[in-house]
C-alpha cells in the first residue's frame, strides 16, 4: 500500500500544464470559461487552497521529538511541489529545526521520514540535486545527511530494522509514472500488453552500500514490517499487475537476508491491510474486510502465529465493533493493540487486548486524526502513552500535536492564518432499515434561520470510506458552496466505514440501492428540521460519489441540478474499461461475464430516460480508475434526451487531480453550475 504521504507528495508535485481540453473539439473560447467566483467564494477558495498539507508526523521511540512533512509555499502563494522535513523537541519551546538534502534556497521535496531505533537519525527521501529523482538519505539530529542510494525509480515507505543496521523501503526500479491507481496512466499505444512493474522489498546499509532486493520479480509487495530480531519481514503482496492486484494480495514472510521464495502464511477472501509483527515475535496483526480502494483501510483487526508454516487460521480480535478500526500498533509488551478507528463520523483511540478481546477507550473527538490522505492514525512512542498526531476539522486547518494520548500540545502552527470561510458545521443523525445512519451538514456563510437555502448533498468515493470533519483542501470543490449560500450535506451511508463490518458489506450485490435510501432519507432528514427550499436541491460527489450523483439523477427528480466527477454511468462497460477491475467481484459476486445481470441492475445508463437533472461531468483524460468513456457515455445520453449537460476533461490527470489550475477550475465550474440551476 502505498503510504498517504506518497501519495500527497505525488499529487503536490505535479507541474502546471495547460487549461482544460472541451469534448466538443476545437480549442477553447473565453465563454468556455467559468464565471469569475463572487469574492465571498474566491475567499473560501484562498482557505482551501493556501493550506499548509501535513503529510506526516512521526514521534521518536524515545518520545521526546516529533518529525513531521508539510507542504511549501510556492510562486505567488500558490503550493508548489516543494516540501520539507521539520523536528522539534515537543517539550521545549526551541523553534523546529529543518532537516534536508537541500542547498539553500534550492527547492526540493523531501517526505517519507522514518526515525531510528535508538531516536539519533533520521531517514528520508529528496530529490534535491537529482532531476526529480529521489534518493535515500540518513541523518544524525545534530548532523549532515548523508546519501545511500544513487538509483533510479519510485520510492516509498522506508523503515529501519530493529537492530539499526539496516534501512528498508518499497522500490520500483525505472518506474515510468508515479505508483499506484490514483495517478494519471499511461496511454495505450502500438500493441497493448498488460504492464507490470513490481513493486520490490529492497534494503541498504544505514552506514551504506549497495542495494539488495529481497522480494522476487513479478512480485509486488503493498506494505511490510520487520521482524523483531530483524531477520524477517512480514507483507501483503501479489504476482502480476501491482494496482489491480492489491484487493487480492496474500501474507507473506521474506527473508531479510537474501532474495527468497517467501511463503503465504494467510489468504482471505477480504481485502488485507497493515500487517505487523509483535515485539515479541509471536504473532503477526493486520486489518481486514471490504475495502474498495488502495489505501482506504478499513475493517476488523486480526492476529495470526508468527511461525506459520501454511495458511494460518486468523482470529479476529475486534468481532462486532461498532467502528472501523484504520491504523494499529503493537504495544511495546505485546500484550495490547493500539489502534484508531472511524466511529460515528468521528475519530477514535482504543487498544484492545487480544486474548479477552477487551476494548478500552481513550479518545474520541469529533475530528479527524491523520495527515493528508486515506484514513486516520497516530504515531506512537515506545512508552505506549506519548503521540504525535495531525488534527484538523472544519473549523481547525491541520496542524501537528503531541504528548499524552488526548492530552497533546500544539507544535505548529504553520496555518494559523487560515480562518473557515463556510458556517458551522454539525453531526446530524437519521434512521433507515439498517438502522441510524451519520452524516455532516456544514452551514451557509452567515446562516440566517429566517430565510430559505439551497442544500447539495456530497457523496464520499469509495464506497468503503467516510465523510469525516477535515480542513478542505484544494480537492474539497464542494466546501465552496456554503460561501455560496448553500447548506453542505455529506452522508455516512451503508457501504461506508465508521459503523462496522456489517454496515460496510451492506451495499454488497446492492449498489443504488440501501445506499441511495441512506442519502435520501438524510436528504428527508435536512429537510425537516432546517430551512431548506425542497426546490432548490443538487448533488455532488467523485468516483463512486460520481457514481451516485449519476444513479440519483436516473432515480429521483428531486435534485434539480448535479455535478459529477469521475463518474460511473455502466457497469457493464466499466469492468472492461477500467484499471482495476479485481475489486468488483468483490461487491458484486462474481465477473460481468458471468453474471452480466447484477451488474446491469446498478448502472445509471439503463435508466437514462429518467434523467431530467442539469448536469455538469468532470473527468481527467488519463483516469485508470474511473476511465473518460464512463463520463462520456452518460454526457452523450443526456445530450440525446435534450438534458442540460457540460462535460470538461482536463489533460494529464488521473483519478485525483494533479494540477492546481485545474482543482480551481473544478471548484468555479461546480460553483457556477449549481448557482445556474438552484438559485
Amino acid at each position: 500500500m502505498k503510504s498517504c504521504a506518497k501519495a500527497l507528495a505525488i499529487l503536490l508535485g505535479a507541474v502546471f500544464c495547460s487549461l482544460p481540453a472541451w469534448p466538443a473539439g476545437g480549442s477553447q473560447s473565453q465563454s468556455d470559461a467559468p464565471p469569475k467566483p463572487s469574492p465571498t467564494v474566491e475567499r473560501a477558495v484562498h482557505q482551501m487552497f493556501a493550506v499548509r498539507q501535513i503529510s506526516e508526523a512521526v514521534i521518536s521511540p524515545d518520545g521526546r521529538h516529533v518529525a513531521w512533512v508539510e507542504s511549501l509555499p510556492g510562486k505567488n502563494g500558490s503550493l508548489s511541489s516543494n516540501s520539507a522535513i521539520y523536528v522539534a523537541d515537543w517539550k521545549s519551546a526551541a523553534l523546529p529545526k529543518r532537516v534536508t538534502a537541500a542547498p539553500a534556497g534550492v527547492p526540493a521535496e523531501e517526505n517519507d521520514v522514518a526515525w531510528s531505533p535508538d531516536s539519533g537519525h533520521l531517514a528520508f527521501f529528496s530529490n534535491a540535486g537529482h532531476g526529480g529523482q529521489a534518493q535515500l538519505y540518513v541523518m544524525a539530529l545534530d548532523g549532515a545527511p548523508k546519501q545511500l542510494t544513487h538509483i533510479k525509480g519510485d520510492f516509498s515507505s522506508p523503515q529501519w530494522s530493529p537492530d539499526g543496521k539496516s534501512i528498508s523501503f518499497l522500490y520500483i526500479e525505472n518506474a515510468p509514472r508515479a505508483a499506484g491507481p490514483l495517478a494519471a496512466e499511461t496511454l495505450d499505444e502500438g500493441v497493448v500488453r498488460t504492464a507490470s512493474y513490481e513493486q520490490r522489498l529492497a534494503i541498504v546499509s544505514s552506514a551504506g552500500g549497495p542495494l539488495r532486493q529481497i522480494s522476487p520479480a513479478g512480485m509486488y509487495v503493498y506494505e511490510y514490517d520487520w521482524s523483531p530480531d530483524s531477520k524477517r519481514m512480514v507483507g501483503t503482496a501479489a504476482f502480476g499487475n501491482g494496482d489491480n492486484n492489491w484487493w487480492i494480495a496474500q501474507i507473506y514472510l521474506f527473508d531479510a537476508t537474501k532474495i527468497a521464495t517467501p511463503h503465504s502464511i494467510y489468504s482471505s477472501n477480504m481485502q488485507i491491510g497493515s500487517p505487523k509483527w509483535s515485539p515479541d515475535g509471536k504473532s503477526i496483526a493486520f486489518i481486514a474486510g471490504l475495502m474498495s480502494d488502495e489505501g482506504s483501510v478499513g475493517g476488523d483487526i486480526y492476529t495470526i502465529p508468527a511461525d506459520s508454516t501454511a495458511d494460518a487460521n486468523a482470529r479476529d480480535v475486534t468481532p462486532g465493533i461498532k467502528a472501523t478500526p484504520s491504523s494499529f500498533g503493537w504495544s511495546n509488551d505485546s500484550q495490547r493493540i493500539f489502534f484508531c478507528e472511524i466511529v460515528d463520523g468521528k475519530s477514535g483511540i482504543a487498544y484492545v487486548d487480544p486474548s479477552s478481546r477487551t476494548i478500552s477507550m481513550l479518545y474520541t473527538g469529533a475530528e479527524r486524526l491523520g495527515s493528508a490522505g486515506f484514513g486516520i492514525g497516530i504515531s506512537l512512542a515506545r512508552d505506549d502513552k506519548t503521540a504525535a498526531v495531525v488534527r484538523q476539522s472544519f473549523s481547525e486547518p491541520p496542524e501537528v500535536w503531541a504528548g499524552p494520548i488526548g492530552h497533546w500540545r500544539q507544535i505548529t502552527h504553520v496555518n494559523s492564518t487560515l480562518h473557515p470561510a463556510w458556517g458551522k458545521s454539525e453531526s446530524l443523525h437519521w434512521h433507515t432499515d439498517i438502522g441510524e445512519v451519520q452524516g455532516w451538514l456544514l452551514y451557509p456563510l452567515d446562516y440566517d434561520p429566517s430565510k430559505k437555502y439551497g442544500l447539495v448533498v456530497y457523496v464520499h468515493g469509495g464506497p468503503a470510506a467516510a465523510n469525516m470533519q477535515s480542513w478542505p483542501s484544494r480537492w474539497s470543490y464542494y466546501a465552496a458552496l456554503p460561501a455560496a449560500g448553500y447548506f453542505v450535506l455529506m452522508p455516512n451511508p451503508r457501504g461506508g466505514y465508521g459503523a462496522g463490518e456489517q454496515f460496510t458489506r451492506a451495499n454488497v450485490k446492492d449498489f443504488g440501492g440501501g445506499d441511495f435510501k441512506d442519502i435520501m432519507a438524510g436528504v428527508d432528514a435536512a429537510l425537516g428540521s432546517l430551512p431548506v427550499d425542497p426546490a432548490r436541491l443538487g448533488i455532488t460527489g467523485w468516483s463512486y460519489g460520481g457514481y451516485m450523483s449519476m444513479w440519483a439523477v436516473t432515480q429521483t427528480q428531486r435534485f434539480h441540478a448535479a455535478v459529477i466527477g469521475a463518474g460511473l454511468s455502466d457497469w457493464l462497460s466499466y469492468y472492461g474499461e477500467n484499471r482495476i477491475d479485481k475489486w468488483m467481484t468483490f461487491y458484486f459476486g462474481d465477473t460481468v461475464y458471468n453474471d452480466p445481470g447484477v451488474y446491469a441492475k446498478s448502472g445509471p445508463i439503463n435508466f437514462i430516460k429518467n434523467a431530467k437533472t442539469p448536469s455538469l461531468i468532470v473527468v481527467g483524460d488519463s483516469d485508470g480508475e474511473c476511465p473518460p468513456p464512463q463520463s462520456y457515455e452518460f454526457w452523450h445520453a443526456l445530450q440525446t434526451f435534450g438534458v442540460p449537460t457540460e462535460l470538461v476533461i482536463y489533460p494529464h490527470e488521473g483519478h485525483m487531480f494533479a494540477n492546481p489550475v485545474h482543482s480551481r477550475d473544478v471548484v468555479n465550474r461546480a460553483v457556477a453550475w449549481f448557482d445556474q440551476y438552484l438559485k
